[in-house]
């Protein structure tokens, strides 16, 4: 059966299936084959069909196909629903994706001030995220250095957060953790530090550690520096995880410009095993949205 087909027999099934809550840890009717690359949902995007419990929504991710899960918020979510999270994920054999390890400075200069106590505060955050990411069976982190400090030099700054980083590394190592520096795009997030992936990569070769890595987020640097698959080459062996949007919007795959089908094939090529984050809203609301989601990963989905 054609994938287009089947997600529109599957997307049948949903809507019965969401006619009645979903219960923790059965199955609803839901049964589609996997996908073939780690896509992964967040809370919300399934709300619709799924109801507002997280753990609904996570049974029918898994229903639907999905093989992993992130959620940027974890770290601020209750330590109860942390370790429920981390069970169902292990029952049900799915992967946890990223979650946001520390307070981002969106407006104010943080790592790259060279100030050793904001570096301390980083430090303390990155301690406490080793502990989340075991309740919730996680291996990557995202970390964001923050806002520009117009007051130095990019040099001089770009030290500053290289120092931050290996220091955070040796936090991280010993678990077996990474982290994931992840640039923003100017448009959306004026004035960061780090918004272009080969800076990224020049920092992750100057931290050298295993526990340092790109998270190349296809919408910022389509937005930033376009040139996607040589600069997704270019910085390969850097890259850890990779999170999806359209643009313009921030939609699913097919709302925008992005060849993701050409995309995706090449990531596909290159052997990568790991987690792509759907860190995007839905261009349509309510169940059809949700289902417009799936057909849209479906069709994608090399």
């Amino acid at each position: 059966m054609k994938r287009r087909s089947f997600i529109r027999n599957t997307g049948l099934a949903a809507v019965a299936a969401a006619a009645s809550p979903a219960l923790h840890g059965n199955a609803t009717n839901v049964h589609p084959e996997p996908f073939g690359l780690n896509f992964a949902p967040h809370l919300g995007m399934f709300q619709a069909h799924a109801g507002a419990d997280p753990l609904d929504q996570l049974q029918y991710m898994a229903d639907s196909g999905f093989r992993a899960f992130e959620d940027n918020e974890m770290a601020q979510r209750p330590v109860a629903l942390q370790e429920k999270i981390g069970r169902f994920l292990e029952d049900r054999d799915m992967k946890m994706g990223v979650f946001v390890a520390h307070t981002i400075a969106w407006s104010q200069p943080n790592l790259a001030s060279g100030d050793l106590a904001v570096r301390q505060a980083f430090l303390d955050e990155i301690k406490a995220a080793v502990a989340v990411a075991k309740r919730v069976r996680a291996q990557w982190m995202t970390v964001v250095p923050g806002h520009v400090d117009m007051k130095q030099s990019m040099a001089f700054q770009t030290a500053h957060v290289v120092e931050a980083l290996r220091a955070a590394a040796e936090i991280l190592e010993p678990h077996q953790l990474t982290m994931v520096l992840e640039p923003l795009n100017f448009r959306d997030h004026p004035g960061q530090f780090l918004s272009e992936s080969p800076q990224a990569y020049e920092i992750c070769k100057a931290v050298n550690s295993p526990s340092c890595k790109i998270l190349f987020d296809i919408y910022h640097q389509q937005i930033q520096e376009g040139n996607l698959i040589p600069n997704i080459e270019a910085c390969w062996d850097e890259i850890a995880y990779f999170q999806i949007g359209d643009n313009p919007g921030r939609k699913e795959p097919g709302t925008g410009e992005i060849n993701y089908d050409n995309v995706f094939r090449f990531i596909q090529r290159q052997g990568y095993s790991g987690i792509l984050g759907m860190e995007h809203g839905n261009s349509i609301s309510g169940k059809e949205g949700e289902l417009a989601v799936l057909d849209a990963y479906r069709s994608v989905d090399p």
